[in-house]
C-alpha cells in the first residue's frame, strides 16, 4: 500500500492535466485535453479502481447509509423505511461521474487514440479490455442504484439515457466481447503497484470479468430467463472464472482518510446486528455455540426450545419479524457459526474483535440496561419500579421503524447491548469485491434453474459454504453444518438434499419478564408472502440466497440488496409502526404482518442537482424508468409487486 500512496501524487498530477472539473455537466466536455501521448492509461485504471473504493465521506453515505440499510446488514432506517437525502446523493452521483466512471472512460480513450497512432506500449491492448471490464462494474453499481443512465457519456455531447434493459444488454456484451481479446499470454505489464486488484494479472482479469457477466446475466433470470440463460452458461463454463479464494477480487482497506480506507471505519457507525440476520442465523446449521464458545461463556447458553423474556409493553408488536416481543437473556443454543465472527457477542470484553467504538466512550462497556415502568417513587431514596437488563452475553435484534410510546421506554439499545459488527471489518485489511463463493453460490442457482452449469448445484452450493467457512476460519464445522436439516427462525435449513418445509408453528418456552412466570408461545415461522405467496420457506432458492445473505454480509451489501429486489429473498421484516411512517405511508398496522415490494427501497432517488442542471437528461431517464422518480419505482429486472 505504502507505494500506492506513493503514486498518489504522479496519479493526481496526470488527472489535473486532462480534466480539473467535478460538476455532472462536465461529461459533455472532452477528456482529451491533453494529448494521448503525454498520459498512461493505468494511471487512469488505477485511479478509478481508487476512488470506487469510495473514501469515508462517500462510503458513510452510500456504502453504509443506503446500501446497507436496503440490505439489513445494518440497522438504519433510511431506504428500509422510503427515506433518501439528497445531499447523500449528489455527493454520490458526482463521485461517481467526475472521478469513476470519467477515469475509466478517459482510459479506453486513451488506449483506443494510442493503438490508433501506434503509439502504444506491449501491454496497452490488454489494458483496453481491463479498462472495458472494469467500466461495466462502475456502470453496473449505479444503474443498480439509479435505474437509466448513459451508455455513452464523456464522448463531447450530451449523452443519450438508456433505460435498465439496454444498459444491461450493454454490460453483458461488453464483458463478453473485453474477455475474448485480454492476450493472457502477454508477458509484458506495467507496474502491478498500479492495480490494486490484481497486481495487472491478465488471467485473474479474466476470472473476473467472466465472474461479472454470471453475477449480471443472473440478475435478468425473472426478467429476461433466456438472454441471462446463455450469457450465464457462456461464462460459467469458460473455465475462467473466480473459483477458490486465491482469485477473489479483494482491495486494500486501511485507516485513515483516502479512497483506500475501509468504508465501515468509521466509528460513529454503530453497524448493529439486523433482525433480519439474526433470523436467518439463529437455529440453522446443527453447530451448537457449546461448540464455538469457551467453558467460561457456556454458562450464558440457552436450551433450543427457549424464546427468551416477554416484554409486550416495551417491545413492538407492530412488525412481522417471528421473534418480536422477547428479549433473549443469554445466547442461542445452535446458532451458524459466522455469526459471532461476524457480530461478537455483547459484553465479551476479552474477545478481539469486539468493537471497542467510539475509542473517545466506554459505552461498549455499559451492558446494563433498563425498560421504564413508571415515574420515581416519592420515596426519599429516589428508587423507580424499572426493570434493569444486563445485556451482556445476549444476542438480540430488533426491526427498525417508529417504535412509538413503547420505544420511548426502552432504553436497551446502547454499543454495550446490542451485536455490532466486529472489528475485522472496520479497521485494515481487504475489501471484499468478488469473492469465489459467491459464483459458486451463483451457479447452484444456475443449476436450480436447470442451467447448463459446470459442476451440479449441490456440490457448489457446498463449496460457495466451504469458501465462506475457510474466510472466516471455522472449516473444521462445515461437514456438520452442510447436513443439518434445522430450521432457522425463518423456516430454511442448511441441507441441499433436505427440502422439507418447516411446520406451521412450534411450541417454544419463554418467561414473563415482568412477573417471571414460566409459559409457552407457538411460534409461527414468517410468510414472505412476496416470494411464492409466503408459502415456501425451505426450496433451493431459499438456501442459496440464504447462504448467499450470510456469506456476504460485512462486504457486499448492494449484491444482497439486489438478490432481495429480484427475488425477495431473504426474508425482510417490515419495520416496526407504532406511528404511521412518512416516507413508507403504504405500510400500516393494518397490512404489516404481509411482504409487498413497496414496503422495500427500491432505488436510489436521482440528486436534484441532475434535475436543476440537466432537466431535459433527467426528463429522459425518469420516462425510461417506467415510473416515478421515487425509491418506491422498481427497477427493471426487479420484482414489480
Amino acid at each position: 500500500m505504502k507505494k500506492v500512496l506513493s503514486k498518489k501524487l504522479a496519479l493526481i498530477c496526470a488527472t489535473l492535466l486532462i480534466f480539473s472539473c467535478s460538476d455532472f455537466e462536465e461529461i459533455n466536455k472532452d477528456p482529451l485535453a491533453a494529448t494521448a501521448e503525454q498520459v498512461e492509461v493505468e494511471f487512469f485504471i488505477n485511479n478509478s479502481i481508487g476512488a470506487a473504493q469510495q473514501d469515508p465521506h462517500i462510503a458513510e453515505r452510500v456504502f453504509v447509509l443506503y446500501w446497507k440499510d436496503a440490505s439489513r446488514t445494518s440497522r438504519l432506517g433510511v431506504l428500509s423505511q422510503g427515506r433518501s437525502n439528497d445531499g447523500w446523493t449528489n455527493d454520490y452521483f458526482n463521485g461517481y461521474i467526475s472521478k469513476w466512471l470519467l477515469n475509466i472512460t478517459t482510459a479506453i480513450t486513451v488506449a483506443e487514440e494510442k493503438i490508433a497512432t501506434g503509439n502504444v506500449k506491449e501491454y496497452t491492448e490488454n489494458l483496453l479490455h481491463i479498462a472495458r471490464i472494469w467500466r461495466v462494474y462502475i456502470m453496473s453499481e449505479m444503474t443498480d442504484g439509479f435505474g437509466p443512465i448513459p451508455i455513452n457519456g464523456f464522448q463531447g455531447e450530451n449523452p443519450e439515457y438508456n433505460s435498465v434493459e439496454d444498459v444491461y444488454m450493454f454490460m453483458l456484451a461488453e464483458l463478453k466481447d473485453a474477455v475474448s481479446k485480454i492476450d493472457e499470454s502477454n508477458t509484458f505489464k506495467p507496474d502491478s503497484d498500479l492495480d490494486q486488484a490484481f497486481g495487472y494479472d491478465y488471467t485473474k482479469w479474466k476470472q473476473y470479468g467472466n465472474s461479472m457477466r454470471m453475477r449480471l446475466a443472473m440478475r435478468l433470470s425473472e426478467v429476461a430467463p433466456s438472454v441471462a440463460q446463455q450469457h450465464f452458461e457462456e461464462a460459467a463454463n469458460s473455465g475462467q472464472i473466480i473459483a477458490t479464494p486465491a482469485d477473489d477480487m479483494r482491495v486494500y482497506a486501511g485507516e485513515g482518510w483516502n479512497s483506500y480506507t475501509n468504508p465501515q471505519s468509521r466509528q460513529w457507525n454503530s453497524h448493529y446486528m439486523t433482525a433480519a440476520y439474526r433470523n436467518l442465523v439463529v437455529g440453522l446449521g446443527g453447530v451448537t455455540s457449546v461448540d464455538q464458545l469457551p467453558a467460561d461463556d457456556q454458562v450464558n447458553i440457552k436450551p433450543a426450545n427457549y424464546m427468551g423474556l416477554k416484554f409486550d409493553n416495551h417491545f413492538t408488536q407492530l412488525t412481522n419479524d417471528p421473534a418480536k416481543g422477547f428479549w433473549l437473556d443469554g445466547l442461542p443454543n445452535t446458532i451458524d457459526p459466522r455469526a459471532y465472527k461476524t457480530f461478537p457477542i455483547p459484553g465479551n470484553l476479552d474477545d478481539e474483535q469486539y468493537s471497542n467504538f467510539p475509542t473517545w466512550s466506554n459505552a461498549h462497556t455499559q451492558s446494563e440496561r433498563s425498560l421504564i415502568i413508571g415515574e420515581a417513587d416519592n420515596d426519599d431514596n429516589g428508587e423507580t419500579d424499572d426493570i434493569t437488563l444486563d445485556c451482556a452475553f445476549t444476542y438480540n435484534a430488533f426491526a427498525a421503524g417508529d417504535w412509538g410510546e413503547v420505544g420511548a421506554k426502552n432504553q436497551l439499545r446502547s454499543p454495550g447491548s446490542y451485536p455490532r459488527l466486529g472489528l475485522d471489518f472496520r479497521g485494515e485489511g481487504e475489501r471484499v469485491f468478488f469473492p469465489s463463493w459467491e459464483t459458486h453460490f451463483l451457479i447452484a442457482e444456475a443449476a436450480a434453474r436447470n442451467w447448463t452449469t459446470p459442476i451440479s448445484g449441490k456440490e457448489a452450493y457446498e463449496t460457495g459454504i466451504a469458501h465462506s467457512f475457510e474466510y472466516y476460519g471455522i472449516s473444521d464445522h462445515v461437514s456438520t453444518y452442510i447436513a443439518s436439516e434445522d430450521y432457522n427462525n425463518a423456516g430454511t435449513s442448511v441441507s441441499w438434499d433436505h427440502t422439507t418445509e418447516p411446520p406451521a408453528s412450534v411450541t417454544m418456552d419463554y418467561i414473563d419478564g415482568y412477573t417471571g412466570a414460566a409459559g409457552t408461545y407457538s411460534y409461527t415461522y414468517p410468510n414472505n408472502t412476496i416470494y411464492k405467496g409466503g408459502n415456501v420457506k425451505n426450496d433451493l432458492l431459499n438456501k442459496i440466497i440464504t447462504q448467499k445473505f450470510i456469506a456476504s454480509h460485512a462486504w457486499i451489501p448492494l449484491e444482497i440488496w439486489n438478490d432481495h429486489r429480484r427475488l425477495g429473498l431473504p426474508f425482510f421484516e417490515n419495520p416496526a409502526v407504532e406511528n404511521p411512517l412518512p416516507d413508507l405511508p403504504q405500510l400500516n398496522a393494518g397490512n404489516v404482518m404481509t411482504n409487498q415490494v413497496d414496503f422495500f427501497g427500491q432505488r436510489i432517488k436521482y440528486p436534484s442537482s441532475f434535475e436543476n442542471n440537466i432537466p431535459d437528461g433527467h426528463s429522459q431517464a425518469v420516462q425510461l424508468l417506467g415510473g416515478p422518480d421515487t425509491v418506491h419505482t422498481p427497477l427493471w429486472w426487479a420484482k414489480q409487486n
